[in-house]
């Protein structure tokens, strides 16, 4: 008996954890979120383009040869970017060969 209490007493513990390292994430990705649209909007008052990254060169010719996953590790090695992020700048990249 004692042993299933502290099974759910353990269990009870990582779930509160869990929901408290979750929740503090939500509110890091707003406030992220946030900041990068006030800073999209400075760029833009002030007219500033954000340069493109070094080595799209190279994406762009394996999207020209039909090589989608090699250029979303291509750009991921070019600039840092997470998959989701180069996966969608690489099917913007595509869009416009």
């Amino acid at each position: 008996m004692n042993d299933l209490f502290l099974l759910l007493m353990l269990l009870a513990t990582a779930a509160w954890i869990t929901s408290t390292v979750t929740l503090r994430m939500q509110r890091l990705e707003h406030r992220a979120d946030r900041a990068e649209r006030r800073l999209g909007l400075i760029l833009d008052h002030l007219g500033i383009v954000e340069p493109e990254p070094a080595g799209l060169d190279g994406v762009r010719a394996l999207l020209r040869d039909g090589r989608r996953i090699e250029a979303i590790k291509a750009y991921r090695a070019a600039t840092g970017a997470g998959l989701v992020e180069a996966k969608s700048a690489v099917e913007a990249l595509e869009v416009t060969l």
